[in-house]
């Protein structure tokens, strides 16, 4: 369970009703989510559920048909001013998102440059940071996912876990105030998913608030401070991870349960 949680702070993402769709297929039907600073809240549930358009709207990437979702303070997509509700540029997207790492299942790192040029040029490009400065931060957090041996190396020379540890290095280089996972392990072959596991638990225990859609079941029992199971674009129930699975209310999280453990 992660260090640092305060209670008593705002919460880091509030989501009321929250409703999406494309070429008029309900994809969100009305999500409600809470997550703590500091908390690191497990989402799990079938596919197609909506987990991962959950957090493309967390992070800005899709729009907010219904409903409200307050990110970090502010109401994901548009800005209360004068009385009237006013869309967000896409200047005004991008200063939002600098405060979020996602960390998607395909690793998305640029091939043609090294370890520490991936992690280092989002510092660079869009923090303004000078390139030397770039440099020793990027090697800090390849240093802090096992990683600064490898710096050198270009995408096709490291492994897929190695790659999505560069990926989470990056997303951390750019000193985010909450973390999105979206399926992290899923493109990894069984004996490399628990060195990227053990990285997110590094981060939960330095306090770092996160959201994990994921189906490694064991790292929501034993790191998650809460547990929601989707299903068809809305929240079944959530809990305390070790509650809900030993316990689920509802049949249709029984069902997913006993198809994944």
């Amino acid at each position: 369970m992660s260090a640092g949680k305060d209670r008593g702070a705002a919460p880091v993402v509030v989501a009321s009703d929250v409703r999406m769709g494309y070429n008029g297929v309900q994809v969100l039907n009305g999500v409600n989510l809470t997550v703590a600073p500091g908390e690191v809240s497990c989402i799990i549930g079938p596919s197609g559920s909506g987990k991962s358009t959950f957090l493309r709207c967390v992070n800005g990437l899709e729009p907010v048909l219904g409903g409200s979702l307050r990110v970090l303070g502010e109401e994901v997509g548009h800005t209360l001013r004068d009385g009237r509700y006013h869309p967000w540029t896409p200047k005004e997207f991008a200063a939002f998102r600098r405060n979020i790492g996602m960390v998607f299942q395909r690793f998305n790192l640029f091939a043609h440059q090294s370890a520490l040029e991936n992690v280092a040029c989002g510092p660079v490009h869009v923090l303004g940071m000078s390139q030397d400065r770039a440099r020793t931060l990027a090697m800090e957090h390849l240093d802090r996912v096992g990683l600064a041996d490898h710096a050198h190396k270009r995408p096709h020379q490291l492994s897929g876990g190695q790659q999505q540890r560069v990926a989470i290095a990056r997303a951390l280089a750019m000193k985010p105030t909450l973390m999105l996972f979206d399926e992290p392990t899923s493109a990894l072959d069984p004996e490399l998913v628990d060195e990227v596991l053990e990285v997110m638990k590094g981060l939960a225990a330095e306090g770092m608030t996160m959201v994990v859609v994921t189906h490694e079941i064991a790292f929501a029992r034993e790191v998650g401070d809460r547990l929601t199971f989707f299903a068809d674009g809305v929240v079944v129930e959530e809990g305390r991870p070790r509650d809900l699975l030993a316990a689920p209310e509802h049949e249709r999280t029984r069902a997913f349960l006993s198809s994944v453990q």
